[in-house]
């Protein structure tokens, strides 16, 4: 069975993405000890997918971050106000997904620890 291009495209953007984007390293990290976490603390297969929906969600944001601002940089190379407001309202759409993703795995995670704790 033959991939298609666009698969391959894909894959190619965000390996470009990872190499080329600090923040989208910073957030695959913090998911890969999310993940460890998860695993030692024997989180249910509801909470994994809940988990992992926001790992996704976060690396999905940062991506189509990434996106609107090389296209941005791309068709605005001068300073633009409104381009610029339009990448700062692109990062904060990828601040909100992760604090709300921080907050539902202090959700899931924190009453495990206090358990271990007591």
């Amino acid at each position: 069975m033959k991939r298609s291009p666009g698969f391959k495209y894909a894959v190619q953007g965000i390996a470009h993405a990872f190499r080329s984007q600090l923040n989208l390293r910073l957030h695959l990290s913090i998911g890969f000890l999310v993940v460890l976490t998860g695993y030692f603390l024997q989180i249910s297969l509801v909470e994994w997918c809940i988990i992992l929906i926001c790992i996704g969600s976060v690396l999905a944001a940062e991506l189509f971050n990434t996106a609107l601002e090389n296209h941005i940089d791309l068709t605005h190379p001068e300073w633009n106000e409104i381009a610029g407001r339009s990448k700062d309202i692109a990062a904060g759409a990828v601040l909100m997904v992760s604090v709300i993703s921080a907050i539902i795995g202090l959700i899931i995670f924190l009453p495990r620890f206090f358990e271990i704790i007591n």
